[in-house]
């Protein structure tokens, strides 16, 4: 080996230093000495294993005790849940939560409201055919998307605030809510990325007719067409789908349908479907939604339902009991219900569609700040907001800040929005859960500061915040629900026969 060294005339000349493997013959030889000497030493400078600097990292010990712990805990209380409340799980009580008080319906009302949004979705189809012929100006077109699509998410609210609950179910509320928030944001991704092709189908035209002269600077085309010249004839496959050959029912259908927020007039394909992994995901969420629901009716519901009256009598005492209590059996139901939605269920649409981007989550279970959480467990949400939410309002106001804020106020609402409207009780505890995760983010940033070796704080902050914040908002929706719905004498009554 050769290390620069400075000589007395400020002259830079190289010279020889012993190599690795003659170090490590000097401490052999070092270590022969010491073990030759009449006193026989056997300590060494080092460092114990907990200290940072000793690097020692394998503690899969502790893992296992850690697992096995939990375990044990989970077992004591499903004990003591088995004994206080008996065999609670009875899978035709579902039957009710499904179809709601009136199955005199031979059609359920919310598939109707489902069937409805077409409606919508249609609508926008048509609305992008008359852009792109010109019927439409750009003026009136933006006006009739936004109208399609503020008519399209308020019309749950509309519904479910004029019959009551003994039509809807909450289930079935809770589907409609869940199923038009995704309509929504993939008709606001599938108008923004149309108007992207518009404007390049356009500019090209004029490029191509000799018009006037094209200012391609305010096109965007770094985050929008790519780098390089935006009108290369070269662009994508010969083969690929062009606008606005794009605009029919069943291109649009399909992304209705398959696993992803963001359009493209050209996804990713896979050749074949394979049967035995849609075979396996498919049990997995079959059995997975049973156990799910069992869960439920044995440990989640008498949980909630005994956190009714400290909340009422502002018992902080036995509201933190009922909250620590609820947050094993919340966590695991969370945990399970997360592979089932975004690895079973998403991965059998993928396989049944042939759709191949599959990264439907990464991993977020290591995520040392609550940033890296929001974009590594929701994939498709996070890929969503980052290209129709964030790039934009950066590009228009160069403002980070004003970006993030605004990113997470829209995921702030659609949180309360699949919350409250179900349970037709509009209060602000989502919003609130979701916007607190700013500072939350704030406070990560201070914990871990520069130094990496500080991560794993950063890293509890998040688990904790998972494992304790979920069940305080359900027990809060739950007390707020029955006074909402049943009044302060239900509170009263249930209080006197516990």
């Amino acid at each position: 080996m050769e290390t620069e060294h400075i000589n007395g005339n400020g002259v830079a000349k190289l010279r020889r230093v012993k190599s690795t493997t003659t170090v490590d013959d000097i401490k052999e030889k070092g270590a022969k000495k010491r073990s030759k000497r009449p006193d026989k030493p056997i300590h060494r400078p080092v460092d114990s294993l907990f200290s940072w600097s000793s690097g020692f990292t394998n503690f899969e010990g502790f893992v296992n005790w850690a697992f096995l712990l939990l375990a044990l805990g989970g077992s004591r209380l499903f004990l003591e849940n088995f004994i206080k409340y008996g065999i609670r799980v009875n899978p035709l009580d579902w039957i009710h939560v499904l179809f709601g008080d009136a199955p005199t319906y031979h059609i359920p009302p919310s598939l109707i409201v489902l069937l409805y949004a077409n409606l919508h979705i249609l609508m926008q189809l048509l609305i992008e055919k008359g852009l792109a012929s010109g019927y439409l100006s750009q003026k009136h077109g933006i006006i009739a998307q936004v109208t399609n699509l503020s008519v399209l998410i308020l019309t749950p609210i509309a519904i479910f605030n004029t019959w009551s609950t003994e039509v809807f179910s909450l289930f079935g509320a809770t589907a409609v809510c869940f199923a038009y928030s995704i309509v929504f944001l993939k008709l606001w991704s599938y108008a923004q990325v149309n108007g992207w092709c518009r404007a390049f189908h356009q500019l090209r035209k004029r490029r191509g007719s000799g018009s006037g002269p094209v200012n391609v600077r305010g096109m965007g085309q770094n985050t929008i067409f790519g780098k390089g010249d935006p009108f290369d004839n070269d662009i994508g496959s010969p083969n690929d789908v062009k606008y606005p050959d794009n605009l029919n029912i069943r291109d649009l259908y399909y992304f209705i349908v398959v696993p992803t927020l963001c359009y493209e007039l050209n996804f990713p394909r896979t050749e074949r479907i394979r049967k035995r992994f849609l075979f396996r995901r498919m049990v997995e969420l079959v059995f997975g939604t049973q156990l799910v629901l069992g869960l439920i009716q044995q440990w989640i519901i008498p949980t909630v339902k005994n956190s009714i009256v400290p909340f009422s009598n502002m018992d902080f005492i036995k509201i933190e009991e009922r909250l620590l209590k609820l947050a094993i059996p919340n966590h695991l139901i969370w945990l399970i219900s997360f592979y089932l939605f975004f690895h079973c269920h998403m991965n059998i649409l993928g396989e049944l569609l042939k759709f191949a981007d599959r990264e439907f989550y990464q991993d977020w279970w290591n995520a040392p700040d609550i940033d890296t959480f929001w974009r590594t467990w929701n994939t498709p949400v996070h890929k969503w907001a980052v290209r129709h939410l964030y790039i934009p309002v950066m590009k228009n106001t160069n403002s980070r800040t004003l970006a993030i804020t605004i990113t997470f106020f829209i995921s702030a609402f659609f949180h309360e929005y699949l919350v409250s409207v179900p349970l037709r009780t509009y209060k602000i505890w989502a919003f609130c859960g979701m916007m607190a995760q700013i500072p939350l983010s704030s406070l990560c940033k201070l914990v871990v500061g520069p130094n990496q070796e500080r991560q794993r704080w950063g890293n509890v902050i998040v688990w904790g915040s998972l494992i304790l914040g979920q069940p305080l908002c359900i027990m809060m929706y739950y007390h707020d629900y029955v006074i909402t719905h049943f009044g302060p004498e239900w509170v009263q009554s249930f209080a006197k026969v516990s």
